[in-house]
């Protein structure tokens, strides 16, 4: 019969790319971690590697187990999570981290709900970039987040879409730029780009470098203010943007092209081990209401 034991050893040699890897990431010893996927590999009656090379290599068989297996012990953690925190009273404090590029004009309505029904929860809000946020949460650090969609996030978190926001790319009205029509976005690799980034250094899977001279920040105002001063183009959401277009300050950047920008989700993302938790359903529905008109 499968184990726990051999189901990690498994799935943390995949995702460390060797034995040895896999030990260290397991805190144990290379030849537990070895009996332990030979024992799975007699218990499947498969090979699940190719151990000719010098890194082992998925078999077919290994592929096809390795998403069972990882579901598996996704929810293995859940149990134990549930397990863990039976006897424990709901939190009392409750850290949100933000995006700012996120409009928040009806957090204040959600947050007076929660506070109704859950009076002596402690509030904490904390900003930052949306990959820092998907950090705090797996950290710890806080236990909901606002973010737009990022296409991997770790496995132990869980998500729910609330809606978009539209990005667009925009440029200072006296920037070069804003002069001329671009008829291909090679032409923007021409000029420099204003652009997200972690404070880990990571970019966001939409927010991606085009031109080989690049400023980065953290905080989508901070790039608006680098754009008003002509520093270079950058992707914006609308919602920021706007008022600084209408009054002549930012222009979308001219283009051949009629849509070039970006219709970005927008998430709702707590630790799994929170999830199933009455305060934190309370504020996953009510945050659906965030970006509703």
């Amino acid at each position: 019969m499968y184990s726990i034991e051999q189901l990690e050893a498994f799935v943390a040699t995949v995702e460390t790319g060797s034995f040895s890897s896999a030990a260290r990431s397991l805190h144990k010893a290379q030849s537990v971690v070895s009996q332990h996927v030979i024992n799975l590999e007699i218990d499947c009656n498969a090979s699940l590697f190719d151990r000719s090379g010098r890194y082992p290599q998925l078999t077919s068989a290994g592929k096809k187990l390795l998403p069972h297996a990882q579901v598996l012990l996704a929810q293995h953690q859940r149990l134990r999570y549930c397990a863990q925190t039976l006897e424990q009273q709901t939190l009392s404090e409750l850290t949100i981290g933000l995006d700012e590029g996120i409009p928040l004009q009806k957090l204040s309505n959600i947050i007076n709900e929660l506070e109704a029904n859950f009076p002596n929860v402690t509030l904490e809000f904390l900003t930052a970039s949306s990959i820092d946020i998907i950090d705090m949460i797996d950290t710890d650090r806080a236990v909901t987040g606002i973010i737009f969609s990022e296409l991997v996030i770790p496995t132990q978190i869980d998500f729910e879409s609330i809606g978009s926001i539209k990005f667009d790319m925009y440029v200072a009205s006296s920037h070069a730029l804003a002069q001329q029509v671009c008829d291909n976005l090679a032409s923007l690799k021409l000029h420099r780009q204003l652009l997200m980034r972690s404070r880990n250094t990571k970019s966001s899977s939409f927010q991606l470098a085009v031109s080989p001279d690049v400023w980065y920040a953290d905080n989508y105002y901070i790039l608006l203010e680098l754009a008003l001063q002509g520093h270079g183009w950058c992707l914006l959401p609308n919602h920021i943007a706007n008022s600084y277009v209408d009054n002549g300050q930012l222009v979308l950047l001219p283009s051949e092209f009629k849509e070039i920008g970006w219709q970005a989700n927008v998430d709702v993302i707590q630790h799994h081990r929170y999830s199933s938790e009455p305060v934190f359903k309370q504020l996953r529905h009510s945050l659906r209401q965030l970006l509703t008109p």
